[in-house]
């Protein structure tokens, strides 16, 4: 089911979000002192609050409350500090962008790469219509290509209508990597911008960008995703106007000016990348970690294709190294002959794969690490927070699945293949950046005993802990309360309850991930559907829907063990399990009324015929 053309017109990007130190400064206090609150009520739990009557129940969530906090220090370290590289002057020539002396002046070169596979060539169609419209205040030497992995005489009929160049090959290996390889060796610009088949780049989009290249280490520069085609929602100022007048838009406005903006109705997958680009991406601009996107990216060439002949050389290296070993121990020699030796390393480049993006489901992450810990060079990167392209979003839960299990497979196999964390070269911070992104698609683990542990007490009545007493609420309160604080002013004026919620519901999809990786399972390239596929889908959701009928299952029948006073129903055992178990159902619902959901007709309707304001 195609998406209205319409709907390109009706929304407008968010606004970055401005630095203040002051806000930054109220943060690294709140922060610190959650974790600080945090350890406190840890150390508690670890020494004064095990339930020893039932071990197998008590020690699994203290690992998993450890786990957590664990993940909160990796978060907090992410979202310390909000300074970013300051962006240079546009550069006039290409003399300006580097630091080589013997470089000519001459006018910047560009290749846009729109790569493409089976996406519709009408829809690759107006996104070459866009980049033509790129603009820049000097000469600039730009190039647009089309790279059609899916080698279609129709696709081909569409550049060669739009004036622009095609690039096919004779196979797809790599796939979208291999795509870029290819076309890297058919041009030569002196950066290349990556586009999504469904990308449509702003006109401004190089001069908000190749400033920073003024920097000779700057390899690349981000810029967000941005999703025009979502469901945008009504104000909640406006919704409760309708229903209770000016005090209503007033109680609205109040809830905003403490959460930020509430919009009713909008998009059911959260699929408003903002909360992730404004904030944690951008905010480890500091550390130089904020790593490659794909879409909407830019890249110094130089950086690119030196990184992967460096990684190539090292390769060769290392195979080399391995053959000659086992030659000396298969002949008793203890050294081999220089020839031998030479052609054994000839051997090994012939073998080895050059690769200037990674052949890999992941392969913009993937890229970013390699060029991240190349220290000789100091290769830099930037996430620039201002919007310079729209693209289309998952609009149905079966696209959504799709997408996000290649990005939880895709980063899970390069922890377990090429963990970053041990890589040469890369700083501390960075590898507290990297460490932050691959610990967050291990939370399945202990998100599965977050959820089942209310279940367990309420069908039972035994408690993970010595006792829901006093002590216990003095010793959690204060950590969650500060936790909760701090991450309102980490976020200001970005709602993370929708995010929160998906995060703990997509434990299937994640255990899933997590799983095929451990099994060796190769994780496949789809390509993410750009039309909203028709029908529902709640067999996707079916263990949401399970933990949702058995929490309440032992909602009821926990309060009526506590009514008729059983062992083990205490009031503040109660009380704790009641808000533990409602948090965790109402965490399925965002995601069991995106397998249900359908556009409004009337939604639908209006943007059709235009009628939509521009923004609403």
């Amino acid at each position: 089911m195609s998406r209205p053309a319409s709907r390109f017109q009706t929304q407008k990007p968010w606004t970055p979000l401005p630095y203040s130190p002051l806000h930054e400064t109220i943060w690294q206090f709140l922060c610190t002192a959650s974790l600080v609150f945090g350890m406190w009520y840890l150390g508690w739990r670890w020494l004064k609050s095990i339930n020893y009557d039932a071990l197998w129940f008590s020690i699994p969530l203290l690992i998993a409350e450890t786990g957590s906090f664990v993940g909160l220090v990796f978060f907090t370290v992410n979202l310390w500090s909000a300074k970013s590289p300051v962006r240079g002057a546009l550069p006039v020539t290409a003399r300006d962008c580097s630091d080589d002396p013997d470089m000519p002046d001459r006018p910047v070169s560009v290749d846009v790469f729109v790569a493409t596979y089976s996406e519709d060539p009408e829809l690759v169609r107006v996104g070459l219509q866009q980049s033509k419209k790129l603009t820049y205040p000097y000469p600039i030497d730009l190039r647009i290509h089309v790279l059609d992995d899916g080698k279609r005489p129709a696709m081909e009929a569409v550049a060669r209508e739009e004036g622009v160049n095609y690039i096919t090959r004779s196979d797809n290996v790599g796939f979208k990597a291999g795509n870029l390889r290819n076309a890297m060796s058919a041009t030569s610009g002196d950066f290349i911008l990556i586009c999504d088949a469904d990308m449509h780049p702003f006109p401004t989009f190089l001069e908000e960008t190749l400033g920073y290249f003024r920097d000779p280490k700057v390899a690349w520069v981000q810029t967000p995703h941005w999703f025009y085609d979502i469901p945008p929602g009504v104000p909640l100022p406006a919704v409760l106007e309708r229903r209770l007048g000016a005090f209503g838009r007033g109680i609205g406005r109040g809830i905003e000016r403490i959460f930020g903006a509430v919009q009713v109705g909008e998009d059911p997958f959260a699929n408003d990348p903002q909360l992730f680009f404004d904030v944690i991406q951008r905010r480890r601009n500091w550390a130089n970690a904020s790593f490659c996107c794909g879409a909407g990216s830019i890249h110094r060439r130089e950086a690119v294709m030196e990184a992967a002949l460096r990684q190539w050389s090292d390769h060769v290296a290392a195979a080399a190294g391995r053959n000659e070993k086992a030659a000396r121990e298969l002949t008793g020699e203890a050294a081999i002959m220089d020839s031998i030796s030479d052609a054994m390393r000839w051997q090994s480049a012939l073998d080895e794969e050059f690769q200037p993006y990674k052949f890999h489901v992941s392969e913009d992450i993937y890229t970013s690490i390699v060029l991240h810990s190349d220290r000789e060079r100091g290769w830099r990167s930037v996430l620039h927070p201002v919007v310079q392209s729209k693209m289309l979003s998952p609009n149905d839960l079966l696209s959504w699945t799709i997408q996000r299990f290649k990005y939880a497979g895709g980063t899970l196999d390069i922890l377990a293949h090429d963990n970053p964390l041990v890589r040469r070269g890369l700083t501390l911070p960075q590898k507290l950046m990297y460490g932050s992104t691959f610990y967050s698609y291990l939370s399945p683990i202990w998100n599965v005993i977050f959820l089942v542990s209310p279940i367990v007490f309420l069908f039972s009545g035994i408690a993970p802990v010595s006792g829901y007493s006093l002590d216990f609420f003095l010793h959690i309160a204060p950590f969650l309360l500060l936790n909760e604080l701090s991450q309102l002013v980490a976020m200001w004026g970005n709602s993370n309850a929708k995010g929160r919620a998906w995060y703990l519901a997509m434990f299937p999809l994640n255990l899933q991930a997590l799983w095929a990786v451990m099994r060796g399972q190769k994780i496949s390239f789809p390509v993410t559907p750009k039309d909203r596929q028709v029908g529902t889908y709640g067999r996707l959701v079916r263990w949401q829907i399970g933990l949702v009928i058995v929490t309440m299952a032992g909602l009821i029948w926990g309060w009526f063990s506590y009514g008729t006073g059983r062992d083990g129903y205490t009031l503040g055992a109660m009380i704790a399990n009641t808000l533990w178990g409602l948090s965790n159902a109402l965490s399925m619902l965002p995601v069991i009324r995106a397998a249900y959901w359908q556009p409004d007709p009337e939604y639908e309707a209006a943007i059709t015929e235009g009628s939509l304001p521009t923004g609403v």
